[in-house]
């Protein structure tokens, strides 16, 4: 009997120390917009969800006692583009709704001062305005369309960032740019830039009509490309880069191919 008690005793002094609050945090930059929140009564229905809010660590002093509260980040003194981190204290039976933390997350306003590539693919750019880390992707324009080609992460900060990238030139004349997408799902592309690829003669593929393999050769001799091979409903079959692809899984019948600068017809045997 003494040792139930002790027992039951050991349990309701560990039950105590157990909070009966938890955290709903979420994080991101100030981009200009307040959050709103959606705040039910708690479990007892004497009062409301959240008990405490921070920004920053610094504390939300108005509008927790009631059913919705919108978090002006003016009153915390944050500019365009500053981290922001948010924690919303709250009873165990209930939970409080976060209505458009979509505005924390970052928006492509960059701006581009300058732009460049050389004739053997060094692509450099300089932006501004960055007001959150998004990546810029690299888009080359072959095959009568913009392909990306590699990714570069963004700063995200708002004074002059510069970056590079090595672009694998095709033969000819050349046209890059560079592009951000945001949670809008919008594009925004820079200003493309053009250069002239003097390096590289113009490359060739055969057969036209394949058993087993594409080559790709420029003045006779083996050479590596950018390519896509496509079937003849449009789907995309094989891509890569090579001087030779693998064609012997293909079924017979007739493909496109994209290299180089150039889209042709083959018949798979």
């Amino acid at each position: 009997m003494l040792l139930k008690n002790k027992v039951l005793f050991l349990l309701v002094f560990l039950g105590g120390t157990f909070s009966s609050y938890a955290d709903l945090s979420l994080e991101g930059h100030y981009q200009g917009k307040n959050l709103y929140v959606q705040n039910p009564e708690d479990e007892d229905g004497f009062g409301f969800c959240v008990t405490k809010a921070t920004v920053n660590g610094d504390p939300i002093i108005d509008g927790l006692q009631s059913s919705a509260f919108e978090i002006d980040f003016t009153v915390f003194g944050l500019k365009i583009g500053d981290p922001v981190f948010i924690v919303l204290e709250h009873g165990i039976g209930c939970k409080p709704k976060v209505l458009n933390k979509e505005v924390l997350l970052p928006k492509s306003t960059f701006d581009i001062e300058s732009i460049s590539c050389t004739p053997d693919g060094a692509l450099s750019w300089t932006t501004t305005g960055e007001s959150g880390k998004l990546p810029f992707v690299v888009e080359q324009y072959r095959w009568n369309k913009w392909v990306a080609v590699g990714e570069v992460d963004g700063v995200g900060e708002a004074g002059t960032n510069a970056y590079t990238f090595n672009v694998t030139p095709h033969s000819g004349e050349n046209k890059v740019r560079v592009t951000q997408t945001d949670n809008t799902g919008q594009k925004r592309p820079s200003e493309s830039v053009t250069f002239e690829n003097t390096t590289l003669d113009v490359i060739e593929v055969s057969p036209k009509m394949v058993k087993s393999s594409i080559k790709f050769t420029s003045n006779n001799k083996p050479v590596e490309t950018k390519y896509e091979i496509y079937d003849a409903y449009g789907n995309i079959v094989k891509k890569g880069v090579g001087s030779e692809v693998d064609c012997s899984n293909l079924k017979k019948g007739a493909y496109y191919i994209n290299f180089d600068n150039k889209n042709e017809k083959f018949i798979k045997k």
